[in-house]
């Protein structure tokens, strides 16, 4: 009885083993996408007050946690049964992502007196705040399948199991890792008006905290362009790389300028389509 026991905690060793070694493997492949999600949810996840920024923050991982519920066992369920699914649902997934990379450029450029602030959201704005949260978390869905279907990819050789944990890890990292480091990111001003205000405004402690407070808005704003760029690279690559036709054109120039490119073109025709589409159904 008792060598049984052991030789079931012996595999469950070995098994961990696997999945941490294929997980590391999975995570290498996926370090692109989760640079892009990280700059896209941060942008997203900032623009309230103070008080707002962790409940909100809070409730984006929460809805990331239910994507990757819903995600990884589709994604794994149609793997088996029908793999053609998944590049129809990635170029679904990058027209959204386009669309919305695309309609920021264009409320920049065309719609700047029109477009409504979002850096003063108070608990008297819920419609707003709910708005933008949902925006997150769908714009989550669409990278967290590109996420999983990479680790997976970067696993089918191994066993079903280690697919399955090493999947799962990696879908895990993602959500906790990523808006871990956007959670220190919208909290720099605070943790810098708290050094400045203990050290009474003197010291090199002091000059940290200010530092640290001046740095939250440029990084805010970087992000915004990171986050936008990101949406389109995201796109042009899922089109270039399912899309024969796409994966060849324009071969003389560098991979991430085509993929900008072919992003930020269907980007833009997708929104003329969704313009034309409303003027239509308003009239």
């Amino acid at each position: 009885m008792a060598s049984g026991i052991f030789a079931v905690l012996d595999d469950i060793a070995v098994l961990m083993d696997d999945v941490a070694v294929a997980a590391k493997v999975a995570t290498k492949k996926t370090v692109g996408i989760l640079g892009d999600d990280l700059a896209v949810n941060a942008e997203k996840a900032t623009g309230f007050v103070s008080s707002r920024e962790i409940p909100v923050l809070w409730a984006i991982t929460k809805g990331s946690l239910v994507n990757k519920v819903i995600i990884v066992p589709i994604v794994l369920i149609l793997n088996y049964l029908l793999p053609s699914a998944i590049t129809v649902i990635l170029l679904l997934g990058g027209l959204y992502l386009a669309y919305e990379g695309a309609e920021k450029i264009v409320e920049y450029f065309f719609h700047k007196k029109e477009a409504k602030t979002t850096e003063n959201f108070t608990a008297a704005e819920p419609v707003n705040e709910k708005t933008k949260i949902k925006s997150a978390i769908t714009t989550d869905f669409i990278l967290s399948i590109e996420i999983v279907i990479i680790a997976l990819g970067a696993v089918l050789t191994q066993p079903l199991a280690t697919q399955i944990g090493a999947v799962v890890l990696v879908a895990l990292l993602a959500t906790f890792g990523v808006y871990g480091i956007v959670a220190v990111i919208v909290r720099m001003d605070d943790v810098g008006y708290k050094l400045i205000k203990k050290n009474n405004n003197k010291g090199i402690l002091a000059q940290m905290g200010k530092i640290l407070v001046k740095l939250l808005p440029i990084i805010i704003r970087t992000l915004a362009v990171v986050g936008t760029i990101a949406l389109l690279l995201v796109a042009g690559g899922i089109f270039s790389h399912n899309i024969t036709f796409l994966h060849d054109v324009l071969p003389s120039i560098p991979a991430i300028v085509k993929e900008f490119i072919l992003g930020l073109g269907i980007g833009l025709l997708t929104v003329g389509i969704t313009l034309l589409f409303k003027a239509i159904i308003k009239k």
